[in-house]
C-alpha cells in the first residue's frame, strides 16, 4: 500500500460480523441497480455497471470473515475519463475490519488510487459518499442505498 492511495475510515455500532455481512451485500449499498454476480467467498466475481458511465468486474482476492476483504478490479471502463478510461483495472479495494471498544472500524483503501491518476479528484468524492454515507448508513440502519 502507497500512503498516497485513496482510504477512509468509519466507525460504526455494530459487530464485526454484521459488518462483513453487510460489506458483502455490495449491491444494497454501493447504490448500482446493475449488479451482478457474488461477492462472499474467494475468488467470486461481480460486476458493477452505470449506465454507460462506469463498468468494473471484481474478484475476491482475499476473505477473512469478520476482518477483511479485498477485490481486484480485473476489468473496468470510465467513460467519463479522456486518458485512461481503464484507469481502475488491477487496483485493489480493502476492507479492513477491527473493533475499538464496542465499536467496529472499517478502513477502505483503493489501491492504486493515487492523486497522480485522472480519476483521482472525483472519485476521491465518490468513494467519500459511498462509505462514509450510503455503506455507513447501510450498516447502521439495514436501510440499502438505491440512488439511480
Amino acid at each position: 500500500m502507497n500512503k498516497q492511495d485513496y482510504n477512509v475510515t468509519i466507525e460504526v455500532a455494530k459487530s464485526p460480523h454484521d459488518v462483513f455481512n453487510h460489506l458483502t451485500d455490495v449491491s444494497k449499498w454501493w447504490g448500482f441497480k446493475d449488479y451482478q454476480g457474488n461477492c462472499s467467498k474467494l475468488n467470486h466475481e461481480f460486476t458493477i455497471r452505470h449506465s454507460d458511465v462506469h463498468y468494473s468486474k471484481q474478484k475476491l482476492v482475499e476473505v477473512i470473515p469478520d476482518k477483511k476483504i479485498v477485490w481486484l478490479v480485473t476489468e473496468s471502463k470510465l467513460n467519463w475519463l479522456e486518458k485512461d478510461k481503464n484507469e481502475w483495472t488491477n487496483t485493489k479495494m480493502i476492507f479492513e475490519i477491527t473493533t475499538k471498544g464496542d465499536k467496529t472500524i472499517i478502513h477502505f483503501t483503493h489501491e492504486g488510487l493515487v492523486p497522480e491518476q485522472e480519476c483521482y479528484i472525483k472519485c476521491e468524492k465518490g468513494w467519500t459518499m459511498v462509505i462514509k454515507d450510503w455503506l455507513f448508513n447501510f450498516i447502521e440502519n439495514n436501510k440499502p442505498h438505491f440512488q439511480f
